[in-house]
């Protein structure tokens, strides 16, 4: 990726500063932040169309997420392709360069944010005129004083509801026409693929339902447009402050479905099976790698005198938990591997009687009613040779379960 020339004009101001590394980042900041303020605009728009060149250059490499900036990159741009991240190394960037041109994306209220918190998340919009518009969910953080930068491209192509194959039951459980309350989770590790499989479940009942969804994200990542039901969007530091607040909020709102996007402290946790039990459904997320440990999280979360409490409500309330992965396909990309479970009576009794060690067997014997292992589906995946044996073994959360399903210990 070559560098106009008034892009360099902003890495030589810099050098004419001679800021010793010693200074801490805040000061740097500070100077930075007037060199900009001093800059042509030209040169700062020069900038700002190198950034959106490098994102186009992202789309054009199918690649998922672009890191930029701090030590860790060691002067190049990295992308994510296909899970594995790669440099490349047409242009070597000095740390002050990339310091800038990650600043020169901020608003002064973000910068504010950033020398406060030390890191801002926020979305990213690009519009190519060969390609379609594109959103990112971006973050700039520190790296040993100096600023990097990660954006995770947003899908703008919703897939469809029927490519998970999920069991007429699961449909049945994630759709507001046929159950009007009740929590779902979607959890996996970050990068599994979790907003996606949100993105397509809110768009499923937005296509069949008349209702109001309320969606509270940070950033707000996939725009929907209102089919059948009123869809509104709320960004956590933008249109109100915390998940939390957004979901109490949203009960004065008039919502059927709410979707908030991640169950990430024991405030929002218990706000959200309040807001269940009260009779709405709730879809959101966690970073976990099954069912089990979805329970589990969700209870350790809370003090030790609350957890009676919480366990009977979450097994009250809980509809449904997705756990998936995103592993290496033999066609050199990546597929979906999932856990289903649903809140049978089996399973609500499990979790009231604190017995969770008991869900996998049930996951593992619920076919019948589209509950299935993540083991169980790797195995479905090797036996449609779309994943090796090596990634089914690697990917799978029970490794002794995996063997002996594979029949490796015969």
């Amino acid at each position: 990726m070559e560098v106009s020339e008034k892009t360099r004009q902003i890495p030589a101001i810099w050098k004419e500063l001679n800021l010793p590394d010693h200074i801490p980042m805040e000061s740097k900041l500070r100077k930075y932040e007037q060199v900009l303020e001093q800059t042509e605009l030209s040169v700062r728009e020069a900038m700002r169309d190198h950034v959106y060149d490098l994102l186009i250059e992202m789309e054009r490499n199918e690649a998922s997420d672009i890191d930029f900036g701090g030590l860790g990159c060691d002067g190049y741009v990295w992308y994510r392709i296909h899970g594995d991240k790669t440099p490349v190394k047409s242009h070597k960037y000095e740390l002050a360069e990339s310091d800038l041109y990650l600043m020169n994306l901020l608003t002064g209220n973000q910068l504010s944010k950033l020398n406060e918190h030390h890191s801002i998340d926020f979305s990213y919009s690009i519009k190519p005129d060969d390609l379609p518009a594109r959103r990112f969910r971006a973050t700039i953080y520190k790296d040993l004083d100096h600023l990097c930068l990660n954006m995770r491209k947003i899908n703008n192509e919703i897939r469809s509801f029927k490519s998970f194959n999920f069991h007429p039951e699961v449909a049945k459980a994630l759709s507001l026409n046929y159950l009007k309350y009740g929590l779902t989770l979607v959890t996996g590790i970050t990068g599994s693929g979790k907003s996606t499989t949100l993105d397509t479940i809110i768009d499923a009942n937005n296509r069949t339902c008349d209702a109001h969804i309320v969606i509270i994200s940070s950033p707000v990542e996939l725009v929907h447009k209102s089919k059948r039901c009123i869809v509104r969007h709320r960004e956590i530091g933008r249109d109100v402050k915390s998940f939390r607040d957004g979901a109490v909020q949203s009960l004065r709102q008039d919502p059927d479905i709410i979707m908030i996007g991640e169950l990430r402290d024991e405030e929002t946790i218990k706000t959200a099976l309040e807001i269940t039990d009260s009779g709405h459904k709730i879809f959101s997320t966690l970073h976990t790698a099954s069912a089990m440990e979805s329970i589990d999280r969700i209870i350790g979360e809370v003090q030790v005198n609350q957890q009676n409490r919480v366990r009977n409500r979450l097994a009250d309330v809980l509809t449904c938990v997705i756990s998936q992965k995103l592993v290496p396909s033999t066609d050199g990309k990546r597929v979906l591997a999932k856990e289903v479970m649903l809140a049978t009576t089996s399973v609500r009794a499990a979790i009231r009687n604190n017995n969770v060690g008991e869900i996998y067997q049930m996951i593992n014997e619920g076919g019948a009613l589209g509950m299935h292992t993540l083991e169980q589906d790797l195995k479905r995946l090797y036996e449609e040779r779309r994943i090796t044996l090596e990634t089914a073994k690697n990917y799978a959360n029970n490794k002794t379960r995996m063997r002996e399903l594979l029949n490796l210990d015969s």
